[in-house]
């Protein structure tokens, strides 16, 4: 009879220190204890990656990325192996893998690698071993055998990856909260844990801001349907399950309300309102490798527009340049931007099939007072963009709008 394979993955914060680490192998060996296969994947222990890139840069105003990824993979193989000597000091047969001798490989993207492919192989034969795999989360390698990192929150990659290539019955993700909440719990007290949330939802919260969980790892997982649970590691109770689909979901028009607060504003003024002028402006910001969000465009009455978007907001200094650079070309206006924004969004897979609720954020945030600057829109949330210092007081305001005290 095949044995249960199970991936964990645990975050900086679960591995924060030894009393932490020592606690994390008492639950891996505890499920091996249970007949399971166990694999692990692990983050930096908490604040780990901020301190080395604050060394780096220290050293070098503009360190190079391939030497910045040798440099922060090093912060997981750190905790790889110390949860690996916690393990064995359990009793239980271990072996603790970087990412790539784990076979994880990627692109040449430094600092944003994806991956292209893992070898379960070695995984499988230490399963057969009898042993707990630990493997180092956020990292792999090149054909080219360079070390890459798979971007902030990469190790929730990793693992969804890892449960894939050993078809793994499911993924567990360990972090300092209990699971999904309607909205993030250290802001609103009554924001409520949530049992299962579907991919989409789950997506579209971690793209606008629910820090949770990495939103590249959850595209893995919806396409190859991998079930997730999101749970704390510091206790033993049931997290959220993110699943495919969810009964009664017409039921539920929001289930979650997010904040970013990592974004800025660029505005080109008195752009010439021609046909492909978009198209050269935005080609130019992808050149310089930046994601650009939201995009609005004035209506035109004197042939001149003025075109806003928002960019990550340690990406604004390329994509500042991008766009002064293309603004001379194109013989248009100044270029502005604001780093004092934030977007708030509510999310929800009923939205579907009701109405009036965009009506209803937009006059809940008129009545606190709360200015919109933009407004986004996909099938499953709105998002407006709104001054920072309003977003804490949009987040509450949205959040009792739409009665997420009482979800479940």
């Amino acid at each position: 009879m095949r044995k249960k394979i199970i991936v964990q993955k645990y975050g900086g914060s679960s591995v924060a220190n030894v009393i932490r680490i020592k606690a994390v192998a008492e639950r891996i060996v505890s499920y091996k204890n249970k007949n399971t296969n166990v694999a692990v994947v692990v983050s930096a222990m908490a604040d780990t990656t901020d301190d080395l890139e604050t060394l780096a840069f220290q050293i070098a105003k503009n360190p190079p990325d391939r030497e910045m990824d040798l440099l922060l993979s090093t912060g997981e193989q750190i905790s790889c192996a110390l949860l690996a000597m916690a393990v064995r000091e359990r009793g239980a047969e271990v072996i603790a893998l970087t990412g790539f001798q784990a076979g994880v490989k990627t692109d040449n993207t430094y600092t944003k690698a994806r991956v292209q492919s893992i070898s379960g192989e070695r995984i499988k034969k230490a399963f057969k071993e009898n042993k707990i795999v630990i493997m180092a989360g956020y990292q792999g390698i090149t054909e080219n055998n360079d070390i890459t990192t798979l971007g902030r929150g990469g190790s929730d990659l990793s693992a969804v990856a890892l449960a894939k290539a050993i078809d793994a019955d499911v993924c567990e993700i360990y972090t300092d909260v209990k699971g999904i909440y309607t909205t993030d719990p250290r802001l609103v007290p009554e924001a409520q844990k949530l049992t299962q949330i579907t991919f989409d939802e789950m997506l579209e919260m971690a793209s606008l801001g629910a820090q949770v969980m990495q939103a590249r790892s959850i595209e893995v997982a919806k396409r190859f349907n991998i079930p997730l649970h999101v749970r704390s590691s510091y206790s033993k109770e049931e997290g959220t399950m993110i699943v495919k689909n969810m009964d009664k979901i017409e039921d539920i028009a929001v289930r979650g309300v997010t904040s970013n607060k990592n974004e800025a504003k660029i505005t080109i003024c008195a752009v010439p309102d021609q046909p492909g002028i978009s198209a050269i402006i935005f080609n130019a910001i992808a050149k310089a490798g930046v994601n650009v969000d939201v995009i609005v465009q004035n209506v035109s009455h004197t042939k001149k527009t003025d075109i806003s978007f928002t960019v990550p907001k340690p990406d604004l200094a390329k994509a500042l340049k991008a766009a002064e650079d293309v603004a001379k070309k194109i013989h248009a206006g100044d270029v502005l931007h604001d780093k004092n924004i934030a977007r708030v969004s509510i999310v929800g897979s009923g939205m579907r099939s009701h109405q009036g609720i965009a009506a209803r954020m937009f006059d809940a945030l008129a009545k606190a007072k709360v200015n919109i600057e933009m407004i986004a829109t996909s099938e499953i949330s709105i998002s407006c963009i709104i001054a920072l210092e309003k977003a804490d007081l949009a987040v509450k305001t949205v959040h009792k709008a739409f009665d997420l005290q009482k979800a479940k």
